[in-house]
């Protein structure tokens, strides 16, 4: 029987919902890693049965990443640990940012984004995981910074077509791209300002809050940066604005509807230095134009003062026809839309800081 799973990774552990395929009615699992802050969270439906994966960061044990085969009633980490810098690296991994299975055709190829800013590949479906070492040897890592949240490649975009292609992103560092499977890097951020930094336009050092593309448009990708919405029309080449029409450019995540490549969603703060919701109201902006005109979802989500930011990676869409869209706040609550954002319905309350969701229809 088909259904419909959820992960919810918080400050505080992970949080597993199930539903049917119409999504109407959700139950929760969970704490599962409690007292673990779950940074990120992935499902990788490529296989005859899907993983699920969990990125936690214990104060105790440092971080790890997690796979479950059994839709999260058991875990499993290899005994030498999954992923870590090796003696001589001179660093020390804090926290797992992002785990990103590649495409269909790379099977076993899972990604992940780390702090300090480094990308790992695992061949065996994210069980071990190696440095790529091509991004980490880079020329301009030593001058990248460190946004609010720490220095970290918390975007993993690969190419859907070539395998030889992929797109990072890392706040205070920006965007970059490798066509040669990671073996070369280049920047990527023409366009995207840097207004905080004495030349707003420099070659990197821009602070990218989230990446995203549709693989039946690669060339197009849409980035939400500290300050400033933009779209790129050819592959990352030259970034153009499209925040105009939304009541901010602020904001960190930024989502593309999975069978509408011109469909994308965000969430917009007041500013940087006031990271609440616009108007204090909870509202999901969607574009259906490739960002030319927004429109604010609001049927079903709270129509109180709301005070909560969404992070980067606590915004999803799931592979479903209609699409469902997911949201969850740092005051623990976790929306869900069963109608591509058009109508919501509460899936939690009261749960830790919401820090990433994915969602996707098994079977």
């Amino acid at each position: 029987m088909s259904e419909t799973v959820l992960l919810i990774g918080t400050k505080k552990g992970l949080w597993i919902g199930r539903s049917d395929t119409e999504r109407r009615e959700w139950t929760l699992d969970g704490p599962k890693f409690e007292m673990q802050g779950i940074y990120s969270v992935g499902i990788d439906t490529r296989g005859e049965r899907p993983r699920l994966f969990a990125g936690g960061t214990s104060e105790h044990w440092g971080p790890a990443v997690f796979h479950s085969d059994d839709l999260g009633q058991t875990w499993d980490e290899p005994p030498e640990g999954s992923i870590g810098f090796k003696t001589g690296d001179d660093a020390s991994l804090e926290r797992v940012w992002q785990i990103q299975p590649a495409p269909e055709d790379q099977p076993g190829v899972v990604y992940a984004g780390a702090q300090p800013s480094s990308l790992w590949r695992s061949t065996d479906g994210g069980v071990r995981f190696e440095l790529v070492r091509g991004l980490w040897d880079h020329p301009h890592r030593k001058d990248w910074g460190a946004g609010f949240g720490g220095q970290a490649i918390h975007t993993v975009l690969p190419h859907p077509t070539d395998p030889q292609g992929m797109s990072v992103a890392m706040s205070t560092g920006g965007v970059y791209q490798t066509a040669d499977g990671g073996e070369s890097w280049e920047p990527a951020n023409h366009g995207i300002k840097a207004y905080f930094m004495p030349d707003p336009d420099p070659e990197f050092g821009q602070c990218v809050h989230k990446l995203a593309g549709h693989p039946d448009v690669p060339e197009r990708l849409f980035a939400q940066n500290h300050h400033g919405v933009y779209r790129s029309d050819d592959g990352g080449v030259i970034w153009k604005s499209i925040a105009d029409g939304l009541p901010s450019d602020f904001g960190f995540p930024i989502v593309v509807h999975p069978h509408e490549p011109a469909t994308v969603y965000v969430f917009p703060l007041i500013a940087d230095g006031n990271r609440i919701p616009t108007d204090a109201k909870c509202r999901v902006y969607r574009s259906r134009d490739a960002g030319a005109t927004w429109e604010a979802l609001t049927n079903g989500l709270p129509d109180v003062p709301s005070y909560a930011p969404v992070l980067r990676d606590a915004l999803c869409v799931d592979q479903a026809d209609p699409a469902g869209v997911y949201v969850g706040t740092r005051d623990g609550c976790v929306y869900a839309s069963a109608d591509a954002g058009d109508n919501w319905t509460e899936v939690a309350r009261h749960l830790p800081d919401v820090l990433t969701v994915r969602a996707a229809v098994l079977g």
